[in-house]
């Protein structure tokens, strides 16, 4: 594997387009309420993209030097655990991606408030800093919140609330009712995508004493969490789609149920972890999905 194949797969780009969801269903009721903005759109796409890639690198240096990724895990092989990128390697890169991440945010900021909003240039320059800390202190140091089943409410915070509502808040300067419902669907798919990947690495991830959440709850508790997260993600969809039905068109995101249903059986049945890793990227996909679905029946 040359070094471009090395660094791209500890990137993790399978990833990525999870991690844009939310910010496609806040651009989506932009467009809808009048305030879309293509510059602010694309910038906070690279702004979540930049998160994304720090957390994945921060995540193989922060599991890779505590020897979490090891033999025992199930999953693509790590850059440190391969022994393919050194820990000097990946931190500069944590570094490198960390001031990326800064100038994207600041980018983003002023394109959305300009220089005259001081308020809410800092608190979304403290929501950056912050969203940059929560990407590195996953698994990164010894108090890592990943390691004590804190992961999941990050998840949802980050990956639903503050994208979507955040989101939205750059187009329009205010907060609407619409996002709501839509922030907490994409947060709980969001999170479901975490918890199944713990839920592989349950048994590795003991043996590293990494308290997850899956940790916590064991193999049947952390499944019926998981049934809880995608039935409920169904259900805050269901009721966006009738609070704010206007056309058959706003329900074409229900096409996105028949993966997810289809999803929640197979983790019923599922007895060796190890299988459960082809349905993390299907999980991630169907979430992208609903989002574009939700966003642009929304629209029609």
């Amino acid at each position: 594997m040359n070094r471009v194949s090395v660094w791209l797969s500890a990137m993790r780009l399978r990833t990525l387009p999870l991690s844009i969801s939310g910010i496609i269903v806040a651009g989506c009721l932009a467009e809808y309420n009048g305030v879309f903005d293509w510059g602010i759109f694309l910038l906070a796409i690279g702004v979540t993209l930049s998160y994304q890639i720090l957390s994945n690198l921060a995540n193989d240096y922060g599991d890779g030097v505590k020897g979490t990724d090891n033999n025992d895990r199930i999953g693509p092989e790590r850059g440190l655990q391969s022994g393919a990128i050194s820990p000097q390697s990946m931190l500069n890169a944590i570094r490198l991606n960390v001031f990326i991440s800064i100038v994207l945010t600041v980018l983003l900021i002023f394109m959305a408030f300009g220089s005259e909003n001081l308020l809410l240039i800092f608190l979304f320059f403290v929501l950056g800093v912050l969203s940059v800390v929560a990407a590195i202190k996953y698994t990164v140091g010894d108090s890592a919140y990943g390691y004590r089943g804190l992961g999941d409410i990050f998840v949802f915070l980050f990956f639903g609330l503050v994208s979507v509502i955040g989101g939205y808040f750059l187009f329009a300067k205010q907060i609407d009712h619409v996002v709501f419902l839509p922030a907490i669907t994409i947060g709980l798919l969001s999170t479901g995508v975490l918890n199944l990947n713990n839920m592989r690495d349950i048994e590795s991830d003991i043996k590293s004493n990494k308290i997850t959440k899956a940790v916590k709850l064991g193999a049947e508790g952390s499944k019926k969490y998981h049934y809880f997260l995608i039935v409920g993600a169904l259900f805050t969809a269901s009721l966006f789609g009738v609070l704010y039905y206007t056309s058959p068109y706003n329900l074409l995101f229900v096409i996105a149920y028949l993966p997810l249903i289809k999803h929640i059986i197979t983790v019923k049945n599922n007895t060796i972890p190890k299988e459960l890793d082809p349905e993390l990227k299907k999980l991630a996909l169907t979430t992208v999905l609903l989002s574009v679905l939700l966003g642009l029946g929304h629209l029609i």
